[in-house]
C-alpha cells in the first residue's frame, strides 16, 4: 500500500510505478490492480502501461475494472492517443458501460485524425447529439420565458 511519503516522492498509486512491479502484483493476485493501473498511466509511457491497463480492464471486481477504465481515460488525456489494444477494449465495453467516461475522455483529448474509423463515427454521433440537445434546451428555455412573460402581463 502506498504511503504519504510515496506520494511525495512521485511514486504511483499503491506504490507501484514500475511495470515490472505491476506484473509481479498481477501474479500475486493483488486486489487493487485497477487502481494501480491509474498510477501506471500517470507514470509510464503509453507503450509500457497499455498491456497492463488492458489486463486490468478484465479484472473480476467491477470497481477495479472501473478504475482500469479511468486509467484508459487518463492515458488518452496525457498522451493524446491510445494503442490499438486500448481502443479495442473501449469498443468491446461500449459507451453505456464502465467505459463511458474513458470514451468521452478519448473523444475530448485525442485528435479526430488519430481516432480509428469506428471511433470517428462515435465522435460524429456524440457531436450531433450534443448539438441537438443544446438546440432543444435553448428552445425550451425560450418557450418557458415567453410563457412566463405572457402570464405575467395578465396578472
Amino acid at each position: 500500500m502506498a504511503s504519504d511519503r510515496d506520494w511525495e516522492n512521485g511514486k504511483g498509486l499503491l506504490g507501484i510505478d514500475d511495470p515490472a512491479e505491476w506484473d509481479a502484483a498481477w501474479e500475486r493476485g493483488e486486489s487493487r490492480l485497477g487502481t494501480a493501473a491509474i498510477g501506471l498511466a500517470l507514470q509510464c509511457s503509453l507503450e509500457e502501461a497499455s498491456p497492463r491497463i488492458v489486463r486490468a480492464t478484465q479484472l473480476p471486481h467491477p470497481e477495479q475494472r472501473g478504475y482500469a477504465f479511468t486509467a484508459v481515460g487518463t492515458a488518452a488525456r496525457l498522451n493524446r492517443e491510445l494503442t490499438p489494444e486500448l481502443y479495442a477494449v473501449l469498443r468491446v465495453e461500449g459507451p453505456k458501460g464502465l467505459a463511458e467516461d474513458a470514451i468521452n475522455d478519448t473523444l475530448t483529448f485525442v485528435p479526430f485524425r488519430k481516432l480509428p474509423l469506428w471511433f470517428k463515427w462515435r465522435w460524429v454521433h456524440a457531436t450531433l447529439r450534443n448539438k441537438v440537445e443544446g438546440w432543444w434546451l435553448r428552445s425550451a428555455d425560450a418557450v418557458g420565458e415567453a410563457w412566463r412573460a405572457g402570464r405575467g402581463r395578465r396578472s
